[in-house]
């Protein structure tokens, strides 16, 4: 069964001459163990896909679907509680919590589904070490740097059974060898079962992927095969 499935989705804002079509008849079905890439100019409707695809906006039109649950037929508190359990987030703004040193905003996710406080910390603790923070649990996020805050953010994400992980721009505040080391952790999370969506410009980050899908102007073009040459991809939906 597939983790994550967008049918003929729609997503409009505005109305009249002001409607902007932001993704427009997108369909897409991603497996557990499998990594999308999602490529595409800036305004072409990237991050809208990825929020439709966790739940944080809803489809105009169609329908979103995580592990055959449609997530238009859940109330407000049915739906926060499958984000909990099953969807990891990577934000671009990251959504750091300041008061929360970095293990607490891992761990709180957990500790909100009734995870006991004491489990919830090992999960987190073990979590930074997969990101190569062990020393920085006691730290907050503005005692942190930005990639460091950005691993943290990870860490939150992969920390627990989550069967879906949505990463917008991962690694953008990463050094190279850092960036790697993330998409590694990330695609070793995939290979063991969740299903992985991943927003990049960077087509060596693209390589990581099983499939990449190439959106422009909310339309998204599916390309299957080997991912050694991304930048064809891009070449041929700029011409």
């Amino acid at each position: 069964m597939s983790v994550l499935e967008l049918r003929d989705v729609h997503r409009t804002h505005g109305q009249g001459e002001a409607t902007v079509h932001a993704v427009r008849g997108v369909s897409l079905t991603v497996r557990p163990g499998e990594l999308i890439a999602v490529m595409g100019p800036s305004g072409s409707g990237k991050s809208t896909l990825l929020n439709l695809a966790g739940g944080l906006d809803s489809p105009t039109r169609g329908e979103v679907a995580v592990e055959g649950t449609v997530l238009g037929g859940l109330g407000r508190k049915a739906l926060a509680a499958l984000r909990r359990r099953r969807i990891g987030y990577v934000f671009q703004d990251l959504n750091l919590l300041p008061s929360l040193t970095a293990a607490e905003n891992i761990s709180l996710p957990l500790e909100l589904d009734g995870v006991g406080v004491r489990r919830a910390r090992r999960a987190a603790l073990t979590s930074l070490a997969e990101v190569e923070l062990e020393g920085y649990a006691q730290r907050f996020p503005d005692e942190m740097s930005g990639g460091q805050q950005q691993r943290v953010a990870i860490a939150r994400a992969l920390v627990g059974e989550r069967r879906l992980i949505l990463a917008d721009e991962p690694t953008g505040a990463l050094d190279s060898t850092t960036g790697e080391a993330v998409l590694r952790l990330l695609r070793a999370k995939v290979d063991a079962g969740a299903a992985g969506v991943l927003v990049t410009h960077e087509a060596r980050h693209a390589a990581w992927a099983d499939r990449v899908v190439f959106l422009r102007d909310g339309v998204v073009v599916d390309t299957s095969g080997p991912l050694a040459e991304p930048e064809q991809l891009l070449d041929g939906a700029a011409s």
